[in-house]
């Protein structure tokens, strides 16, 4: 049966699942930087290559969806275990690829595990940390998508850069490997969940994560993610094309951006278990707005300003993601939140990938590279963040304690 963590442990568990998060997220984020040279290699055109991204995502959400079946049936830490097993030999099949088709499906293999890893990350951490301190610890565990951007995709790209394409999933894999054993020897049984008491419908069945009170949840983050990934997409095209930087400049503007994001990743989390995730939630969507309108509506501007602009507009938008977990899980009980995180999950994978299919809908590239339309994606990202805030309010009206839940 789970033991309380120590303090010592429960300050190292975060940092460990931030870097099995860190593992994931670059796997997914260095294949756009690799794309002429697959194109180039395997001879797939642009189109292809787009497959290749969004089958990570799909794949993630489809598992999502298939997840809600069983992720609360057994061990937490078994669990990860097995899917982190599956992500690091899908990952070496990325690395061994000798084709379009093969690397293909091992992309579809690694994102399906990695949806499901997600979630199970962040089962655990609802499982373990008290929830006075459960916002802290997710925020942690968030650092992981401001240091992918820092630091995993520029020494990924200079792997392959100095030893060929395959080299960063090699190097994927040798981490992963030294953190699954770290996680055998240090992460303790998660398994309180099973002694819990469930009702007739809460195994197996999807009626249980369907209910009103708890879909509520889950819209919510699908909104929060939506408004986001209606700009995120689109960000480099538009600096690139509207505000007059140079393609040697843009990783500069990341590298801030990722910066600023690692930096108030914890902040946030904080916040959250000082004040609440639901009132930090909201804080952060009315933040957000002006950051969005100004960004999308800026002029051609010197490189500080843009910088400035785009580190404001990451550090709130990112951060969301962080009082939205936060609130979602504790929301539910033990004996679901495994499987209500998968759908979650699932939520967010579809939110980014709808939001991007709108806002290409929306957006048109003139011949010199300009983008028409970026602005009205921009409003349209506001008035969703005030759906969000609207949803929020609905799911603050419909708690209803649940005595299952930890304290």
């Amino acid at each position: 049966m789970t033991a309380p963590l120590s303090p010592s442990q429960e300050r190292q568990l975060p940092w460990l699942l931030a870097a099995v998060q860190f593992t994931h997220i670059m796997d997914f984020m260095i294949v756009m930087p690799l794309g002429p040279e697959l194109m180039r290699l395997f001879g797939i055109s642009a189109a292809r290559l787009g497959a290749l991204v969004s089958v990570y995502t799909l794949a993630s959400a489809a598992m999502g969806l298939l997840g809600v079946f069983w992720l609360d049936r057994f061990d937490r830490k078994r669990t990860l275990l097995l899917l982190y097993a599956g992500f690091i030999l899908s990952t070496l099949a990325c690395g061994a690829a000798q084709g379009h088709v093969w690397l293909l499906l091992a992309r579809t293999l690694a994102g399906a595990c990695a949806g499901l890893m997600g979630a199970v990350v962040m089962a655990i951490i609802g499982d373990l940390v008290p929830a006075e301190r459960r916002g802290r610890a997710i925020g942690t565990v968030m650092t992981s998508y401001g240091l992918s951007a820092v630091a995993g995709v520029p020494l990924g790209l200079a792997l392959a850069s100095g030893w060929g394409w395959r080299t960063p999933f090699w190097a994927i894999c040798g981490l992963s490997g030294l953190l699954w054993l770290w996680l055998l020897r240090t992460l303790p049984a998660v398994d309180r969940h099973l002694a819990e008491p469930r009702e007739a419908s809460s195994r197996g069945s999807l009626a249980s994560v369907w209910t009103p009170h708890l879909a509520l949840g889950w819209v919510l983050t699908f909104t929060v993610v939506f408004a986001s990934f209606l700009l995120i997409p689109y960000l480099g095209a538009f600096m690139v094309g509207n505000l007059g930087l140079r393609l040697a400049e843009l990783p500069w503007v990341y590298l801030c951006g990722g910066l600023a994001t690692f930096a108030s990743a914890r902040w946030i989390g904080q916040l959250a278990d000082r004040h609440g995730p639901s009132q930090v939630l909201a804080w952060l969507l009315v933040g957000t707005m002006g950051p969005h309108l100004l960004f999308t509506h800026l002029p051609v501007s010197p490189l500080p300003v843009v910088i400035g602009a785009f580190a404001l507009f990451m550090a709130l938008t990112s951060s969301r993601a962080i009082p939205t977990i936060a609130l979602v899980s504790s929301r539910v009980p033990p004996v679901l939140r495994g499987r209500y995180l998968a759908v979650n999950m699932a939520a967010s994978d579809g939110a980014s990938g709808l939001a991007a299919w709108t806002s290409g809908l929306l957006i048109t590239a003139a011949p010199e590279g300009a983008l028409t339309g970026f602005g009205l994606a921009g409003w349209i990202a506001v008035g969703v963040s005030a759906c969000a805030l609207g949803l929020l309010w609905t799911l603050g009206r419909s708690a209803v304690p649940l005595k299952a839940a930890p304290t």
